[in-house]
């Protein structure tokens, strides 16, 4: 923890994000402290509903002669998506205006590292 101003104590800090005992700054959102009342990590499931009806299609397609070479395509394109495909994550804090997903990201531990020092300024607070 670096001290900005003899007040102001700064528990994560990189390109993207600022966090202090009395503020929260994103991207291009500013949010006070005082305001959020609480503060998670939220995990968004992406579909993959698209990659594997490729794969069976293909699996089909291998069956006919005609449409072989074709099918092994969509075989192999579906099952390098359904390994391209990541869950994302979120920084999910609540306020008095409700909830909100303030910073997202496919690395979990990035995620995780900012609603810590989330709470920790949350705590901090008092």
């Amino acid at each position: 923890m670096q001290t900005l101003t003899p007040t102001e104590t700064t528990f994560y800090q990189d390109t993207q994000v600022l966090v202090t005992q009395s503020r929260y700054v994103t991207n291009s959102k500013t949010y006070a402290m005082r305001n959020i009342s609480s503060v998670h990590i939220f995990e968004i499931i992406k579909s993959k509903k698209l990659p594997i009806a490729m794969i069976v299609i293909g699996v089909l397609m291998l069956l006919a002669d005609s449409a072989r070479v074709f099918g092994f395509l969509l075989l192999a394109t579906g099952i390098a998506l359904l390994f391209i495909i990541k869950n994302e994550y979120a920084v999910r804090i609540s306020t008095n205006s409700g909830e909100a997903n303030s910073l997202v990201s496919k690395d979990q531990r990035y995620i995780q590292n900012i609603v810590n020092a989330l709470n920790e300024a949350i705590i901090h607070r008092g």
